[in-house]
């Protein structure tokens, strides 16, 4: 039987004592483009040399927050942008369901790097599934310099409130839908 993710992070919501409040963890509503904005200007702003990979990249999804809670059983949702050249081309939505040690809650922001025209094409047909190699580099000033891709995905976060033990991407699924023409 397949566990409904939306029952699991209204259990983990009511079951988690955390500063975070509940709808940050199940993110219900749709990001706006100016949080996603702002998302990438903090980005650039702590670690400069990241204007360089958002430049160079085919193309990268950004979550402005990702609510991720769990005792044992753990899950993470954030709804966001998807840019192609700095051109907004779609809507995607992160899920993530872990078992394991795990214990908290916190919310991130999560950009996703795809950087080639393979990678950002895996990522709109919903074939980009975190395995366990997966990880994610925490952004420090330095951030693009410990940047590494894994099969054309590189994944830069920052801690906004909460504290979890157990931080991982692994296991993160995205969906994507096209929007239209945006002005």
């Amino acid at each position: 039987m397949k566990f409904p993710f939306d029952y699991a992070v209204v259990v983990l919501a009511l079951l988690i004592p955390s500063p975070i409040p509940s709808a940050t963890i199940s993110s219900g509503s749709a990001a706006d483009p100016s949080e996603v904005a702002e998302v990438i200007k903090k980005f650039k702003k702590k670690d400069p040399g990241l204007a360089k990979v958002f430049a160079d990249a085919q193309g990268y999804a950004v979550f402005p927050t990702v609510g991720k809670g769990g005792i044992g059983l753990g899950a993470a949702r954030g709804k966001g942008y998807v840019y192609q050249r700095g051109r907004l081309i779609g809507r995607s939505t992160l899920t993530q369901v872990t078992i394991g040690l795990q214990l908290g809650g916190q919310a991130y922001s999560e950009v996703v790097f795809l950087k080639d025209a393979a990678a950002l094409d895996n990522f709109k047909r919903g074939r980009l599934k975190l395995d366990a190699q997966a990880s994610a580099v925490a952004l420090t000033a330095r951030a693009s310099a410990d940047l590494a891709y894994r099969d054309g995905v590189a994944i830069v976060t920052k801690a906004k409130c909460g504290l979890m033990y157990e931080a991982s991407v692994r296991g993160q699924k995205f969906s994507y839908k096209a929007i239209g023409k945006v002005s």
